[in-house]
């Protein structure tokens, strides 16, 4: 629930197979760490801002977000109603790319189509799916907001090459003011009820420690919320942002904001069509978190929220695994702002080695055949030594 960790008062702490003092990501981190184990063949996961890709990323396993109405959403339990601004996304996670579009295949059919006609009659295009023309695929090693580990970087640069030996096209891309749609569109579009929604979750119930921070903040008062804001400015800009988008604002304000967030989408879109993209390539965080460290690392979601932002199908494959110079390189790692964000990645990063690291897959909307075909050719380009599992 808003949390790239796992845990909650009654169960307690969900843990990573690889490394029982990690993370397993989250919120669906139990179904990956269930997958990741041999537990489980496929299950389904929700995303919001993360939730299907941090644990498969996490876990070393595959996962995809579709576009949000993609998939049916009758019978489930959303944690901020009515919000439509950024909205949840249902999707598979499984060991392997085949096992994703197996499962769409098999719901993407006329029962489904029939017992929710909100959903876009839009059946599993094998064609798409199974074509082997080169792509034009665009890339970038940092969204200039969360600093990639080491392994990250690799990560993506070991991908380009190897697709580009493939014979596909690798162009520079990196969407247009991510900052913007992070602060002001995606937090803002989440709590602009100033999180009273999210809070009603918790009326009389316990609260889990990794959503404590979260919760302190959204019940602070409006004025409190802005006047930190304000303060925090000139030394924590991104932090500051974070609790200026969680003030509560009027429906015309909203209606602005749900807007801004059409214009945005189309912008992306535009400077996508503009280069002629089949696809994107960009990191996904990782490895693996500490236990209970990403409620102080909030910032490090830019990676895949941005995505929930823009209603894209976005998608993770593990491509490799933290090595002894990667943790090296780790030690030199300071962000690019030096908050208390970018020092939580440093500190809970470490002591990774033989982890799983993945890259993300998008592609625009509706066009989940595209991202998981994607999927599969990176998938099919790593040399067995460089699988994590």
């Amino acid at each position: 629930m808003l949390s790239y960790d796992c845990s909650n008062p009654l169960f307690g702490q969900t843990t990573n197979p690889w490394n029982c003092c990690k993370s397993p990501g989250g919120s669906s981190g139990g179904e990956g760490a269930l997958i990741a184990a041999g537990g489980s063949l496929l299950g389904l996961g929700t995303d919001i801002g993360g939730s299907i890709r941090f644990p498969s990323s996490f876990c070393g396993i595959c996962g995809l977000k579709p576009t949000a109405n993609r998939l049916s959403k009758i019978g489930l339990k959303g944690c901020i109603y009515g919000q439509l601004a950024v909205q949840v996304s249902v999707g598979p996670m499984a060991r392997d790319v085949e096992s994703l579009a197996l499962c769409l295949r098999a719901l993407l059919c006329e029962d489904m189509f029939r017992l929710d006609p909100t959903v876009p009659p839009l059946p599993f295009k094998e064609e798409v799916y199974a074509s082997s023309q080169p792509l034009r695929v665009g890339y970038y090693e940092t969204d200039n907001y969360t600093m990639p580990t080491p392994a990250m970087k690799r990560a993506v640069l070991e991908t380009k090459q190897r697709l580009e030996a493939a014979g596909h096209t690798l162009i520079p891309f990196l969407p247009r003011n991510i900052p913007y749609a992070l602060e002001t569109l995606s937090v803002g579009g989440m709590f602009s009820d100033g999180g009273s929604s999210f809070l009603q979750n918790f009326k009389g119930d316990l609260v889990d420690p990794c959503l404590g921070n979260l919760i302190l903040t959204l019940k602070l008062p409006r004025w409190l919320k802005g006047l930190l804001a304000f303060l925090l400015k000139p030394l924590l800009p991104r932090l500051a942002a974070f609790l200026g988008g969680m003030k509560s604002r009027s429906t015309g304000k909203l209606w602005e904001l749900h807007h801004e967030i059409e214009v945005y989408r189309n912008s992306v879109i535009a400077q996508w069509r503009a280069l002629d993209l089949d696809v994107l390539l960009t990191p996904m965080l990782g490895p693996a978190m500490d236990l209970n460290a990403s409620g102080n690392a909030s910032g490090a979601v830019s990676y895949t929220i941005l995505y929930n932002c823009l209603d894209f199908p976005a998608g993770v494959v593990p491509v490799t695994t933290v090595t002894i110079e990667d943790e090296a390189q780790m030690e030199h790692y300071r962000g690019y702002f030096g908050d208390i964000w970018d020092k939580m990645v440093w500190k809970a990063m470490k002591k990774s080695v033989g982890l799983p690291v993945a890259v993300q897959c998008v592609a625009l909307p509706w066009q989940e055949e595209l991202c998981l075909r994607f999927m599969r050719e990176v998938e099919q380009l790593m040399t067995p030594e460089k699988r994590p599992f």
